[in-house]
C-alpha cells in the first residue's frame, strides 16, 4: 500500500513504520544500490558530496558531505527495486523517528518506501504528522549532543532492509541510552530546528533481519574537509588571466585607437 503525502512544495511517497519485525532466516537477492540517498537543501539542491571507496564486497556506500552553517536540509531516498523496503535512518546516530541510540537494526523504528517511489526525510518526528527540522549547526548544539551521544557525531546512515512476510510479531523495546563521553569538538552536527507539518500513516512491515545495503555520509564544515585533505582548497590559479585577485588591476579599458566621442 502507498501513501502520497505532501512535504513542503512537492508531492513524496511518506511511509511510516512502527516496528512489527522478527529475524529471518533466508534474504531474497536484490541487485546493488537498490536505493540512492541524497542530502538536498529546501530548494531541492543537492549538497556537495565526495565519494569515497567502499572496501571489496562490503554491503556499505560512504562519502563525505560540505555542510553549510545554519542550512536546512532533508535526506532524499529513491527506491529504485521493484518491492518495498524498510529504511532505519539514523543521524548522528540517533534514529530519526523516535530519537532512540540507533545500531541500524532490523527490529528499530522505521520508514517503509514503496517500489519506485522517492521520499524526502526532513527532519526528527515528534508526532505522527509533525516534524523538527534537521539543520547544520556545531556539534555541541547538536539534537545528539542533548542526549550526551558523541558516538557518531556529524553521520547521516540509511540501513535498506528487505520484507519478510510471515507472520509478524511485536519485539521487546530496544530503546537504549548512548555511552557517556565528551562531545566532539569543532564538528558538525544536526540540530532539532522548527517544527514542520509532515504527515504518515502506520503500516505493517516484517523487515528481515539484515540489511542488504547500507549508506553513510559523513557531514563536516568545508574548513575541516580542507584541513583533512578531503577537499583540495588550495589556490592553483593565482595568476589565473581570466580570474584575477579582487584589486589585481585597478586599471581601466583604453578607449580604441581612433575612438571619437
Amino acid at each position: 500500500m502507498s501513501i502520497q503525502t505532501r512535504i513542503r512544495p512537492f508531492l513524496v511517497g511518506c511511509l511510516m513504520l512502527i516496528p512489527l519485525a522478527g529475524p529471518s532466516q533466508a534474504a531474497r537477492v536484490y541487485n546493488a544500490d537498490t536505493v540512492e540517498v541524497e542530502v538536498v537543501s529546501d530548494r531541492g539542491r543537492e549538497f556537495q558530496q565526495i565519494p569515497t571507496r567502499s572496501d571489496r564486497g562490503s554491503d556499505a556506500t560512504r562519502s563525505w558531505l560540505v555542510a553549510e552553517p545554519n542550512r536546512n536540509y532533508a535526506i532524499r531516498v529513491h527506491n529504485r527495486s521493484r518491492e518495498r523496503v524498510g529504511l532505519v535512518i539514523a543521524v548522528d546516530g540517533r534514529n530519526i523517528l523516535d530519537g532512540s541510540y540507533s545500531n541500524l537494526r532490523y527490529n528499530e523504528a522505521m520508514y517503509v518506501l514503496g517500489p519506485g517511489e522517492e521520499a524526502e526525510y526532513s527532519g526528527w518526528r515528534t508526532e505522527r504528522d509533525r516534524v523538527n527540522r534537521f539543520v547544520f549547526t556545531d556539534f555541541a548544539d547538536s539534537y545528539a549532543a542533548a542526549w550526551d551521544d558523541p558516538s557518531a557525531p556529524g553521520t547521516i546512515a540509511v540501513a535498506v532492509f528487505a520484507e519478510d512476510r510471515p507472520e509478524v510479531r511485536v519485539p521487546q523495546s530496544t530503546r537504549k541510552r548512548a555511552p557517556a563521553g565528551s562531545l566532539a569538538e569543532d564538528s558538525a552536527g544536526t540540530g532539532f530546528g522548527e517544527e514542520e507539518y509532515s504527515p504518515t500513516r502506520r503500516v505493517h512491515f516484517r523487515a528481515e533481519s539484515r540489511p542488504m545495503e547500507k549508506h553513510f555520509i559523513k557531514y563536516e564544515w568545508r574548513e575541516t574537509l580542507c584541513r583533512n585533505g578531503v577537499l583540495d582548497c588550495r589556490n592553483r590559479h593565482r595568476d589565473n588571466r581570466f580570474w584575477p585577485r579582487p584589486h589585481a588591476n585597478e586599471r581601466y579599458a583604453p578607449y580604441p585607437p581612433g575612438w571619437r566621442y
